[in-house]
């Protein structure tokens, strides 16, 4: 048996038993887009992430600028503390470098990773270099601190709870497609949807609301498709899920992508990743409430995109109301 046969997560439910020794001071272990620990006050805790990004399997060196690379690497770590509702904190970072690679690409890595740093006040305090036979590898471990009472999880979903998105999905696949194709599009379109890929946006601010609140039951960051992380968030919640074709989050860019390509986009929208943006779960009773406070903060509206269900399985109904099962499709490294 090989990893391709189990899977990324297969993987990792095998040995997330065997890797805890101690409970001590552990409040999330594996399982969740942050660990999170205790921290040094009464209600203080302690998160911790790692992203790891190869090239060849998470970039092309001709496609992406040593700036785009270096902001990116950092971005997908913040996200994994937004979607915790937490704070970030300090970074470190270990890169494998091959001989090909000039000592202006590194500082121009290094000054994407410190403009989104000075952003939300994230130093590099150390990591580790070392050589590459072949490709540039980059890895970041990024702290970060939240309210231990207030933190968010992918677990906690129930029944009767609308699921929402902060944001339009499907864009960064798009972009991606652009990349490596060439996709011959309105120029203007083009650059939107590529920047989408190579500099997502982070949304500290927008977790760390959300998990003030005290409504919102789960939330998880989308980094592998939508049909994917809804999956997470059921898995770990022991729910199922409804979602709404019609209300699914449609750009005009992705639909002007769509039509060049011939896709369809509830595919894109499923299955594309790399959104990062914040999917979460909101109680029934609360969630009208929430949608019209979080656009007069952020000036952005939330889009509800169905509702959490009793049993295991995630459905789509589509625009002429008949319900079909779907499954994850979304990024799989294996």
């Amino acid at each position: 048996m090989k990893l391709k046969d189990i899977g990324e997560f297969g993987f990792i439910d095998r040995v997330k038993t065997l890797c805890q020794i101690t409970k001590k001071g552990i409040i999330k272990a594996i399982g969740d887009d942050c660990a999170v620990y205790k921290g040094g006050g009464e209600d203080k805790a302690i998160l911790f992430t790692t992203d790891m990004l190869v090239e060849n399997v998470h970039f092309l060196l001709d496609r992406i600028t040593p700036f785009e690379l270096g902001y990116k690497t950092l971005a997908v770590n913040l996200s994994d503390i937004a979607a915790m509702g937490g704070k970030p904190l300090n970074a470190f970072l270990s890169i494998a470098v091959p001989e090909r690679i000039t000592v202006k690409f590194l500082d121009e890595l290094y000054a994407g990773i410190m403009s989104l740093g000075r952003r939300y006040h994230v130093n590099v305090l150390g990591g580790d270099t070392t050589g590459s036979k072949n490709d540039l590898v980059l890895n970041i471990a990024l702290t970060g601190e939240a309210k231990e009472s207030s933190l968010l999880y992918r677990g906690g979903a129930q029944a009767g709870d609308k699921i929402y998105v902060n944001g339009y999905l499907g864009e960064s696949a798009a972009g991606l497609e652009v990349l490596i194709k060439d996709v011959d599009l309105d120029e203007t379109v083009k650059k939107y949807l590529v920047k989408t890929h190579l500099l997502p946006e982070v949304y500290i601010a927008e977790g760390a609301f959300l998990a003030e609140t005290g409504d919102v039951t789960s939330c998880i960051d989308v980094s592998d498709g939508i049909s994917s992380d809804l999956g997470h968030i059921c898995r770990e919640s022991g729910c199922g899920a409804l979602l709404y074709e019609k209300d699914l989050p449609v750009s005009d860019e992705l639909k002007v992508f769509a039509e060049t390509t011939k896709k369809k986009p509830l595919d894109i929208i499923l299955s594309g990743g790399e959104d990062y943006k914040l999917l979460f779960t909101v109680r029934n009773n609360k969630s009208d409430a929430l949608e019209k406070i979080f656009q007069n903060k952020f000036g952005r509206p939330l889009f509800c995109l169905g509702e959490i269900m009793t049993g295991k399985d995630i459905f789509l109904r589509n625009r002429g109301g008949e319900e079909r099962p779907i499954k994850a499709s979304g990024w799989d490294h294996f």
